[in-house]
C-alpha cells in the first residue's frame, strides 16, 4: 500500500498541514504510521476515504504453481502443468498457472516471487500444487502461514506421502545441487559424483 507524507497528503486533499495536524489531535483523522522521527504518513486508503474514491474490488484468482528442478525435467514440468490445468477444469476453477525451473531450496525464482506478489497484494484466493515439496522443499509452513494471512488458500492435489529415506535422499541431492553450483574444479566434480551416487541408489 502506498503511504504520502503529511505535505503530500494535505495537497491532495487540499487541506493545510495544520488541519490535518488538528486533526490527528482532536481525534478526526490519525496517520496511518507515525515514524519514531514523529513524521505523519497518511495512507492510499485514507486518501480514498475522504476523496470519495471507491477502489474496484477485483476477483481473486486461482494459480496453479509447477515446479521442476532442472532445464533437464522440461518434459516433466509439462506433465505437472497438464495435470494440474484438468484438475483445476474439472474443479471448474478459473485460473492461470505459474511455472518455475529451479531447484526447492531457492527461493528466488520468478515464477515463486511472482506468485507471492500476487498473495501479499491480496490477489490470490487459492494455489494449487500436485505435490507439497512443488511449491518449496522447506520452509512450507512458513508460506503456508504467509497465504493464509492474506486470505490464500493452499491447495495440494496428491498427498501421497513419501518413505523418510526419499524424502532424505532428495533433500540431500537439492542441497548438494545449490552448493556444488558454487564449487569449482575437482570439488565440483566430486559433488557431482556424489548426486550422482545418490540418484542412482534411490
Amino acid at each position: 500500500m502506498k503511504y504520502y507524507s503529511i505535505g503530500e497528503f494535505a495537497k491532495r486533499i487540499g487541506k493545510t498541514q495544520q488541519t490535518l495536524r488538528n486533526w490527528d489531535k482532536n481525534n478526526v483523522l490519525k496517520p496511518a504510521y507515525v515514524a519514531p522521527s514523529g513524521f505523519r504518513y497518511y495512507s492510499e486508503q485514507q486518501l480514498h476515504q475522504i476523496l470519495g474514491i471507491r477502489k474496484p474490488i477485483l476477483p481473486k484468482k486461482v494459480i496453479g504453481y509447477c515446479r521442476v528442478s532442472s532445464q533437464k525435467q522440461k518434459d516433466d514440468l509439462e506433465r505437472q502443468v497438464q495435470y494440474v490445468r484438468e484438475y483445476m477444469i474439472a474443479k471448474g476453477y478459473q485460473f492461470e498457472i505459474i511455472t518455475d525451473i529451479g531447484s526447492g531450496i531457492n527461493y528466488n525464482k520468478n515464477g515463486l516471487n511472482k506468485l507471492m506478489d500476487m498473495v501479499t497484494n491480496g490477489e490470490v484466493e487459492k494455489i494449487v500444487i500436485l505435490y507439497k515439496d512443488r511449491l518449496v522443499r522447506f520452509g512450507f509452513e512458513l508460506i503456508e502461514n504467509i497465504c493464509n494471512k492474506y486470505g490464500t488458500a493452499i491447495e495440494i492435489i496428491d498427498h501421497t506421502e513419501k518413505t523418510e529415506e526419499q524424502e532424505l535422499v532428495e533433500d540431500l541431492i537439492q542441497i548438494i545441487t545449490v552448493f556444488s553450483c558454487k564449487l569449482q574444479g575437482k570439488r565440483a566434480n566430486q559433488a557431482k559424483k556424489m548426486i550422482k551416487e545418490l540418484t542412482e541408489n534411490d
